[in-house]
């Protein structure tokens, strides 16, 4: 099973619309767990100008909005 992380907060439009954009995207063997920046200092210092940002957990790549399907696609390969 495959899990991407994306780091996101409540009320943020755009992680909203990369969710929209990806899902379709992904096969029944990938899984998105979303982590809420705000839960943590250290990931608001990381991601708080950058959300949407979603991370591959098996090799730590980040794609950062904004992205296309191309993109994304390329980035999960």
């Amino acid at each position: 099973m495959k899990e991407l992380i994306l780091y996101s907060t409540v009320g943020c439009h755009l992680c909203e619309l990369a969710l929209e954009l990806i899902e379709p995207l992904l096969d029944a063997q990938t899984v998105i767990v979303e982590v809420d920046i705000s839960d943590a200092d250290e990931l608001m210092e990381r991601y708080g100008i950058r959300i949407p940002v979603v991370a591959r957990a098996d090799n730590g790549a980040e794609i950062g909005w904004p992205f296309d399907q191309q993109q994304f696609l390329a980035f999960l390969a």
